[in-house]
């Protein structure tokens, strides 16, 4: 089963983004960052800090590529950690898409 979804230039996240599925997700979503994407997460259920590293290593891969990554429906939960760790302001977000 896939784990993300393409929906254009749009990626559904259908998957927990923890240290035992980011390695995956990588992997799925390389070929899926062609120009600028909007990666949502609404339906991300479960997180730990190694989402946080997957979001920054995606903006990284698309800047590599001279696009764009926007983030749509952080969950709570990933808000709380990026608050944490001082990098909130680091992810851009697709404007009233927070939760």
């Amino acid at each position: 089963m896939a784990l993300i979804e393409q929906q254009g230039s749009r990626l559904v996240v259908r998957s927990a983004m923890t240290v035992e599925t980011v390695g995956a997700l990588l992997t799925e979503s390389l070929p899926l960052l062609v120009g600028n994407v909007e990666i949502d997460l609404d339906e991300v259920v479960d997180v730990d800090s190694s989402a946080i590293s997957l979001m920054f290593e995606w903006l990284r891969q698309s800047q590599e590529r001279n696009a764009g990554v926007i983030y749509a429906n952080l969950p709570s939960t990933l808000e709380s950690l990026a608050t944490l760790y001082g990098v909130l302001d680091m992810i851009p977000q697709r404007a009233g898409a927070a939760h």
